[in-house]
């Protein structure tokens, strides 16, 4: 892989893309075995930094380091010097005098993995910062698209919510446009970041103001999380409101096409964004999106810390 690091979608070409996915094949071959382990990094040092809370991310990534056997430091802000007021860059240089060998850093700050990417000479691994980008988000959503349609190209991905403060939206969009698929974005205006022209001017994004138009042709509908906790003022005017417009009930599921199916990137508002029977029907791909995240985070782990070969 020509990526060297793994802080946004940009990092990666078609082909780089290509490559992570399929050798997550091959990592999702590792973890159907009985004994779900390799030594491919082994001897190597994987530290997770997560500066900001996680639960499905923290555990994929630590999962993934482990069926590699790399040997996994858990880093985390709460009980740590950066809670006693260390900056950043001494908490870099720390984990580089400690001889790591890759680190994921999860921050609700954007720019900080690029950030410890000026302190540090290892392979630096985005697990979500700030609004900027969470790219291994949005490549195990692509995984998980491909595993299911067999391809990419062509596909029409409808992406409904709060568009504005979502990282996945961001890694998401540029990641389905780089692989060959169409884009569609389904929010209400104050939920639409101002300027949009960065994306729609390819002509592979378009913006739709109401759902119901959307289903009829799409091959993907992907709703996004109401951030509440992003939410400094009113940007509608209640959550049954919001649930009307733009929530994903039995009614929307029925009007999507038959192969048409519903993903989610954890965790659910159930109720806002999704009801409870949608997010359990078996159209909607939540749980394979979570299993599919350890394969696809073992992938960009070995190719970033390793090479291109897998030896398996």
């Amino acid at each position: 892989m020509k990526a060297t690091r793994l802080i946004s979608i940009d990092d990666l070409d078609a082909e780089d893309l290509a490559l992570v996915l399929d050798t997550a094949e091959v990592m999702d071959e590792i973890s159907a075995r009985r004994i779900k382990k390799v030594p491919t990094l082994r001897g190597r040092t994987v530290c997770n930094l997560f500066l900001e809370d996680s639960t499905r991310t923290r555990l994929s990534f630590d999962i993934a380091a482990k069926r590699l056997s790399a040997d996994v430091m858990n880093f985390s802000a709460k009980g740590s010097s950066v809670s006693k007021g260390e900056s950043f860059k001494d908490t870099a240089l720390t984990l580089d005098a400690m001889g790591v060998d890759t680190v994921v850093v999860r921050s609700g700050s954007s720019g900080a993995p690029l950030q410890l990417s000026q302190y540090l000479d290892v392979p630096i691994l985005n697990a979500g910062d700030g609004w900027h980008q969470h790219p291994t988000q949005a490549l195990l959503d692509l995984y998980t698209m491909r595993s299911h349609f067999g391809h990419l190209a062509g596909l029409t991905v409808t992406i409904c919510g709060d568009i504005i403060h979502s990282r996945v939206a961001r890694s998401e969009i540029e990641a389905l446009t780089l692989a060959g698929a169409t884009v569609r974005l389904v929010a209400p205006d104050t939920l639409l970041p101002t300027d949009l022209s960065a994306w729609t001017d390819g002509g592979n994004v378009e913006v739709i103001t109401d759902l119901d138009d959307a289903l009829g042709d799409s091959d993907v509908l992907y709703l996004l999380r109401v951030q509440r906790e992003r939410m400094h003022r009113a940007f509608f005017p209640s959550t049954r409101e919001y649930h009307r417009l733009y929530g994903m009930d039995a009614r929307r599921l029925a009007a999507l096409p038959d192969h048409a199916i519903v993903m989610h990137p954890g965790p659910m508002n159930r109720g806002v964004e999704i009801t409870p029977d949608v997010a359990d029907s078996p159209r909607a791909l939540i749980t394979d999106q979570v299993n599919n995240g350890i394969a696809v985070r073992m992938a960009c782990l070995y190719l970033l810390i390793a090479g291109s070969e897998v030896d398996a």
